[in-house]
């Protein structure tokens, strides 16, 4: 079994981080840290790359979770669910954890939802998790 994780540079895409790692650690086995970035290239440039890589690393050393872990990235273009949902069939990952903010019903009406999309479209189980609250 392996686990990914959508990860961003927020108070969730940290939860989310630090969840999956636990769940990698749990069942001993591989973490694939999935970054959607903003543009429509395939991929990123290699300081980006770097950036993201650094930011996982501190975020899982704060964190106290010590894994092994593969970052795997994709052009963002028009749809971000649809290339999570890409990332998690081309890792063949078991589960994808996710984090999530709390929106009102309206904003979910008006603006529709990336974590309701990949829940909806995911072939795996779907973990979702909050951010702690400060």
């Amino acid at each position: 079994m392996t686990i990914a994780v959508a990860y961003s540079d927020s108070a969730e895409g940290r939860a989310a981080l630090l969840a999956a790692a636990a769940e990698a650690s749990l069942r001993t086995t591989e973490l694939f840290v999935l970054h959607v970035g903003d543009g429509d290239e395939t991929t990123p440039a290699p300081d980006l790359v770097d950036e993201i890589r650094g930011r996982v690393d501190s975020a899982l050393n704060e964190g106290g979770t010590h894994v092994s872990w593969t970052l795997r990235t994709a052009g963002r273009g028009h749809n971000v669910a649809g290339a999570l949902v890409d990332l998690v069939a081309e890792t063949g990952s078991d589960m994808l954890v996710l984090g999530s903010r709390r929106r009102s019903a309206t904003g979910k009406f008006l603006l529709g939802s990336t974590v309701q999309r990949v829940v909806l479209d995911c072939p795996v189980p779907v973990l979702t998790v909050k951010a702690p609250e400060s």
